[in-house]
């Protein structure tokens, strides 16, 4: 039982944290959205906080999208189709540096169309589904906050 109870408050914790840095996101973004800019700074942020940049090729992200969308197999069909274009890009290029160095500009512009493909069908989505977009992101964000903490800068 006090197991239990020690759960229960560390998940009432959690929510209350949740609701709390949507909040002040929404306040901060003005009224309830979240733009891309500042939803691309917080996973940034999120990232170097636990050194996991180290991790964040294109190709190991790209991995981690194909897994998310192959879990959601049948209402995903189309987002799919996108994010298998996307992958053609990447594929027979083994690891790809962060920033694509080694890319062309049309390779890069074909990857931006692609990319902007697979937001347009994951905008659309959330839209038709009833999701907030910006405020699932930001949940899922501190989510991840809690159940990854980062490092303490003392060390302790």
């Amino acid at each position: 039982m006090e197991v239990e109870g020690a759960i229960e408050k560390k998940a009432a914790a959690m929510a209350a944290a949740v609701e709390e840095e949507v909040e002040v996101g929404r306040k901060a973004a003005g009224a309830g959205e979240v733009g891309l800019k500042e939803l691309s700074k917080k996973l940034n942020d999120f990232a170097k906080e636990r050194d996991w940049e180290q991790y964040h090729s294109p190709r190991n992200l790209l991995l981690a999208m194909v897994r998310i969308v192959s879990l959601h197999l049948l209402s995903l069909l189309f987002l799919i189709a996108e994010v298998g274009e996307l992958s053609e890009l990447f594929m027979w290029k083994g690891e790809v540096r962060k920033g694509l160095a080694d890319w062309d500009d049309a390779e890069k512009q074909h990857l931006g169309e692609e990319l902007a493909d697979v937001l347009l069908y994951l905008v659309r989505l959330s839209d038709i589904c009833g999701v907030d977009l910006g405020d699932a992101a930001t949940r899922k964000i501190v989510k991840n906050a809690v159940k990854y903490p980062a490092p303490s800068k003392d060390g302790a």
